[in-house]
């Protein structure tokens, strides 16, 4: 008997055909599905359609869905499930998806840069690609989530969209992808499963904000958002975790009347690590209690926080989820 696979079509550049007024996710995944000869030669594969939307405009409610619907395709007999997505936020829903879900299936997101009625649409190889990832053995028996891209197959923890158009946007900096396909087969490089830590929370409700460090950047972005109240601020610093003198201060009273700062770089590689002194140096906002989110970048960093802020109540347990 072949492998069963869920299809879970969201909509995105993949689904997508250009009006006048600008290109929109009109495909269903049915569609995509038809326009990928050979699949039946890897899997049974059934598709569903959750949501139909661009992927910068999905919002919390909508993921924690998708990761629903996965989870209950597991739950009845699915060997796999592969989500076709949008590459604006694919990364962030990915790890999303691996931080919150403990299933023992991979999950495959993929998409595409060329829409369907573009020259050379990329998104029918990607898609053969993500069913090819979801029914190998080694994938099968570990879970995990991933994105599957340009014939590469990368860890939703390390991976990133690099480039705005090129086809093999999305790479891991510092790991490299898990694995490749071939015309034949699948060449791995890291062991498959999930590098993401698990914290269990599907529908969050807490509220975090991103401020950016730069030349010149005042206090008034994080003051703004204390006074808002959110659960907690992500801090996109310079280089190994530093922000100008306004913010490191801010970042202090904010961590003082006990809301969890979490301090992640704009680098697209490398670790937040406190060296430098001065109000804004990394090794200032320590002291005064930030967290740094080792090489994790301030969009994901938001994403763990969202989770874990709404799991432990306290900035001491949400500390221990980013060390």
């Amino acid at each position: 008997m072949p492998p069963v696979i869920k299809v879970l079509g969201t909509g995105g550049t993949i689904a997508s055909t250009r009006d006048e007024g600008g290109a929109s996710p009109t495909e269903p995944g049915a569609a995509l599905l038809d326009a990928v000869p050979g699949l039946d030669a890897f899997a049974e594969v059934d598709v569903e359609q959750v949501a139909q939307v661009p992927s910068f405009e999905l919002d919390v409610d909508t993921v924690a869905t998708i990761g629903r619907r996965a989870r209950q395709a597991i739950a009845d007999g699915a060997d796999g499930v592969v989500v076709t997505h949008g590459t604006d936020t694919m990364e962030s829903s990915a790890y999303y998806l691996d931080l919150a879900l403990d299933i023992d299936a991979p999950v495959v997101f993929t998409g595409a840069q060329r829409r369907p009625d573009e020259l050379s649409p990329d998104g029918p190889a990607n898609l053969r690609t993500a069913v090819r990832v979801a029914t190998d053995d080694r994938f099968r028996t570990t879970g995990g989530v991933y994105v599957a891209f340009d014939q590469q197959v990368h860890a939703a923890r390390d991976v990133r969209k690099m480039h705005t158009s090129a086809l093999d946007t999305f790479q891991s900096p510092e790991t490299g992808p898990v694995a490749v396909t071939t015309r034949d087969s699948i060449r791995h490089f890291r062991q498959p499963g999930s590098y993401a830590d698990h914290i269990p929370v599907l529908d969050p409700d807490a509220r975090i904000a991103v401020v950016t460090s730069d030349v010149g950047v005042d206090d008034a972005a994080i003051r703004a958002a204390q006074d808002r109240g959110v659960d907690g601020i992500v801090v996109e610093a310079t280089g190994l975790g530093n922000t100008t003198a306004p913010l490191g201060r801010a970042i202090a009273d904010v961590v003082d009347a006990g809301t969890p700062v979490v301090v992640a770089s704009r680098c697209p590689a490398g670790s937040v690590t406190p060296v430098y002194g001065g109000d804004g140096g990394g090794e200032t906002l320590r002291e005064h209690g930030a967290i740094f989110a080792g090489d994790l970048p301030a969009h994901k960093a938001r994403i763990k926080l969202m989770l874990a802020c709404d799991q432990h109540a306290g900035i001491d347990g949400v500390r221990q989820r980013f060390e």
